[in-house]
């Protein structure tokens, strides 16, 4: 079976690639155990040496990858930028502080000497999405390396030079042979590498339905597993909120990468004193965003990234406007070759609506209005998902009590919900759970390992054998 790139802007095949046999699989598998022997041996200092230069690697070869991924997902090229980098950054952080973060902790206990040990599993199975083809990558890939892990990435399939691209930056980086690696098989084949013994863990970025499926075969191989799946991000505008920072903060938060994020704000809930002026600047700047190529650096709106996405925004869209909700602007498929919907802002929404209850993949906005404080934290919690929100007032110490009551992995006051590699990223409900990044992400994947060195010194409050 031929796995396919295809530019969603054009609809042409631009390459081809024949998906990987079974022997193929078994040898790779098989270097990701060597690799993993030596690998988890090397002294911090060797790791973050080979880390950093997975970083040069990216900003030397930035433009080469930007384009592969606008032409693969279509994502604007000024966007593709910037994720390449972010990747560098990525790296970079890991390398300095991946040693701090898995160093010994001691714990005092009845016995001479006891502390805690971060030990790493082995090769963790990576399934990734296309929506930021090499970010959703390396913030997994960093910190596992780093943690001593060796990773095997079967990325989405409308990706695949992405995928080996990500593959030759840590090769030309000097990481030893099958550090990391990239299986191409489709989804339906992802699940079967989960029950090979030579998989320790598996990480996966992607729908509450994939996420459902892999949390199974997880469960059935018991293998640690972190899952990152969809989102409905609330972004609350309060009566006391800079409405005109709000509103141009919205932007970027619902339309970057063409909406196509599972952090993007997708259920805009405002308070009904300011609800008017907030719908009023948002149509204006989303009325102002340019589509077209997105290879031209000037374009913020390209297409989406495959013609099945456009089909279930239009009927998300169409099916909550028969429900009572009103199309402010935009709300339709585009005219033109390619995977386009128009930039569209979606008002009167209710729970209940598709446009609500439903992730909203792409670059259309729902606007729901709030009586007061209280129904507009109720209404971000009424959501399955719980990944990030957005909490706007100029009462930042409200803000903070506010921030207790949103369920989600992450809220930002003022600002637009954004991964950090300094900040524990992930969600709760249906939005998955375990933690990326920063200190606690990088221990997901490793065995916290209590280490106790006897005689015991002082007897145990309880004694005990278990």
């Amino acid at each position: 079976m031929a796995i396919q790139s295809q530019n969603p802007a054009t609809e042409e095949v631009i390459a081809s690639f024949e998906e990987h046999t079974e022997a193929q699989i078994n040898q790779i598998l098989d270097r990701s155990v060597d690799a993993f022997k030596q690998w988890r041996n090397q002294p911090f200092a060797h790791r973050a040496q080979l880390m950093t230069q997975a970083a040069k690697q990216l900003r030397a070869g930035s433009e080469r990858l930007a384009t592969l991924m606008t032409l693969e997902m279509g994502k604007p090229i000024a966007q593709a930028r910037a994720e390449v980098e972010k990747c560098a950054w990525c790296c970079d952080y890991f390398a300095e502080n991946a040693e701090s973060f898995l160093a010994d902790i001691v714990k005092p206990s009845a016995a001479t000497e006891s502390y805690v040990a971060f030990d790493p599993l082995g090769a963790v199975l990576a399934i990734m999405p296309w929506n930021f083809p090499l970010w959703q990558v390396f913030r997994f890939a960093a910190p596992g390396l780093m943690a001593g892990n060796v990773g095997v990435l079967k990325h989405a399939s409308n990706v695949p030079q992405c995928a080996l691209a990500i593959e030759e930056v840590f090769t030309k980086a000097g990481f030893p042979r099958g550090a990391f690696q990239t299986v191409l098989v489709p989804g339906a084949k992802a699940t079967a590498l989960i029950d090979d013994p030579r998989i320790a863990a598996v990480t996966l970025t992607g729908s509450e339905e994939a996420g459902a499926m892999v949390a199974e075969a997880a469960g059935r191989a018991l293998k640690p597993a972190v899952f990152e799946l969809g989102g409905s991000d609330p972004y609350i505008v309060l009566e006391d909120a800079d409405v005109e920072a709000a509103a141009r903060v919205a932007i970027d938060a619902r339309f970057q990468n063409v909406g196509q994020s599972c952090i993007a704000a997708k259920r805009f809930i405002v308070v009904d004193s300011v609800a008017d002026e907030f719908q009023e600047r948002f149509r204006n700047g989303i009325e102002e965003l340019v589509v077209g190529d997105p290879m031209d650096a000037s374009v913020k709106i390209g297409p989406l990234a495959k013609d099945d996405l456009v089909d279930t925004l239009e009927e998300q869209v169409k099916r909550s406007v028969a429900a009572g909700a009103t199309v402010v602007t935009g709300g339709e498929r585009l005219d033109r070759r390619g995977y386009y919907y128009a930039p569209t802002l979606i008002a009167d929404v209710k729970p209940g609506m598709q446009v609500f209850s439903e992730e909203t993949f792409g670059p259309a906005a729902a606007l729901i209005r709030a009586a007061d404080t209280g129904e507009a934290i109720a209404l971000a919690n009424d959501s399955r998902f719980g990944l990030g929100a957005a909490l706007w007032t100029r009462d930042v110490d409200r803000g903070k009590r506010l921030a207790r009551e949103i369920e989600a992995g992450a809220v930002f006051i003022n600002g637009m919900v954004a991964s950090d590699p300094r900040l524990p990223f992930g969600g709760v409900k249906r939005s998955g759970y375990g933690r990326e990044l920063a200190d606690f992400g990088i221990r997901e994947f490793v065995n916290i390992k209590t280490v106790w060195i006897g005689p015991t010194q002082t007897p145990p409050p309880a004694a005990s054998s278990e």
